[in-house]
C-alpha cells in the first residue's frame, strides 16, 4: 500500500525490505518519519513521528480506503467541514476515507507522534476472512458506520482504545508481526461492537479565517514577547470576538493564550540562560516581558521546576 502522502517532493524513501518501508518527510520547518509494516494483504500499520510545523500531501486515493489514526502526542489540524478545521490531540482516534487528505496540513505544536492503520478496502475485505475463519467484522458496514461522508470522524476519551494502542508502542522486535495482527483484529472488533450515540458529539471546529487570525496572534506574541497585551487588546487588534478568540486559540494550540505565552517565554528564557551567560537574570527577565526579576524567577521555577540561576549553573 502506498504512503498516504503520494508523490510529494517533501517525501523520500529511506529503506524498504521484509515487509517494512520507511519514508522521510523534510522541509524548512523540520523532519518526520513514517515506518510502515505490511500486516495483512491490504492492511498496514505505520508509526508516524513528525518534528515539523507543517507538511504537504499530494495523496489522492485511487481506491476505497479506511485509515485509523491514533494520536499519542502532539496535535494535528484536519479539515472537519468545508473551509473549517478541527484538531486531533493526544488520545484521539481519527477515522476517515482519506478523501480530504490532499493539501497543506499543520502541526500547531511542531510535533506529532502516533500510529496509523490503513485498509485497502477491496483487498482487506477479501483477505481478513481468509486469515481468520468466522471473522465477524463486515468492513463495508464498518466503513459506513464511522465514515458515512467525506469528512473524518474522531473518537475521544476511550480508555480501551488507549490501552490497545499503548501496547502497540512497546512491542518487542521478535514478536512484532504476529502481535500487530492480534492488536489490529482487537481494535476492529472493539470498534465494530462500540455503540455510537445517535447524535454524534462533534469536536469543535473553526472557520479558516478564525484559525488564520489566532495563528497570527501567536506569531505576534512571539515577536513581541517583551511586551504585555490584554486579551481585549488582542481581540481588537485582530478583529476577532474575545470569546471566539479564546476558544479557537485553545483548540488550535491545546491551551489558553496566557498559559501558552508563559511556556514560550520560559522556554526562550532558558535558551538565553544557557547561551548568553553575560546577560543577568534581570536582563533576561526584561527580554521576556517581566519588569520584576522576582516574578520572573517564580514563573521560571513553576514552569521549569528550578530557579533561573540554578538552571544556569546546572547547564555547562
Amino acid at each position: 500500500m502506498q504512503s498516504c502522502f503520494g508523490d510529494c517532493a517533501q517525501v523520500s524513501l529511506l529503506a524498504k525490505g521484509d515487509g517494512c518501508t520507511v519514508y522521510e518527510l523534510r522541509n524548512e520547518t523540520g523532519e518526520g518519519t513514517i515506518t510502515m509494516y505490511d500486516v495483512f494483504p491490504g492492511v498496514t500499520l505505520s508509526y508516524n513521528d513528525f518534528h515539523m510545523r507543517y507538511f504537504d500531501s499530494e495523496f489522492v486515493p485511487d481506491r476505497a480506503m479506511l485509515c485509523i489514526d491514533h494520536c499519542r502526542e502532539g496535535r494535528l489540524e484536519y479539515t472537519a467541514r468545508c473551509n473549517a478545521y478541527s484538531y486531533v490531540e493526544a488520545g484521539d482516534l481519527k477515522l476517515d476515507r482519506r478523501l480530504t487528505h490532499t493539501g497543506h496540513f499543520e502541526l500547531p505544536l511542531s510535533h506529532y507522534h502516533g500510529a496509523m492503520i490503513s485498509l485497502d478496502m477491496a483487498v482487506a475485505c477479501a483477505s481478513l476472512p481468509d486469515e481468520f475463519k468466522g471473522f465477524p467484522v463486515d468492513l463495508t458496514r464498518f466503513l459506513e458506520k464511522y465514515c458515512p461522508d467525506r469528512y473524518p470522524h474522531v473518537l475521544r476519551g476511550q480508555p480501551a482504545i488507549d490501552h490497545i494502542f499503548a501496547e502497540l508502542y512497546t512491542v518487542p522486535e521478535a514478536i512484532k508481526r504476529p502481535y500487530f495482527k492480534i492488536k489490529i483484529l482487537e481494535l476492529l472488533l472493539f470498534l465494530d461492537a462500540l455503540s455510537l450515540p445517535e447524535a454524534r458529539e462533534e469536536k469543535p471546529y473553526f472557520y479558516k479565517t478564525q484559525v488564520e487570525k489566532v495563528k497570527a496572534i501567536q506569531a505576534f506574541l512571539m515577536e513581541h514577547m517583551d511586551k504585555s497585551y490584554t486579551q481585549q487588546e488582542l481581540a481588537k487588534r485582530f478583529d476577532l470576538p474575545q470569546t471566539a478568540m479564546k476558544q479557537c486559540f485553545r483548540s488550535v494550540f491545546g491551551t489558553s493564550i496566557g498559559a501558552w505565552l508563559t511556556q514560550y517565554r520560559m522556554n526562550q528564557a532558558a535558551v538565553w540562560l544557557r547561551q548568553d551567560r553575560k546577560a543577568s537574570v534581570a536582563e533576561i527577565a526584561g527580554r521576556v516581558g517581566y519588569d520584576s526579576p522576582s516574578k520572573f524567577a517564580a514563573a521560571f521555577r513553576k514552569t521549569m521546576g528550578i530557579a533561573p540561576l540554578d538552571y544556569r549553573r546546572a547547564i555547562r
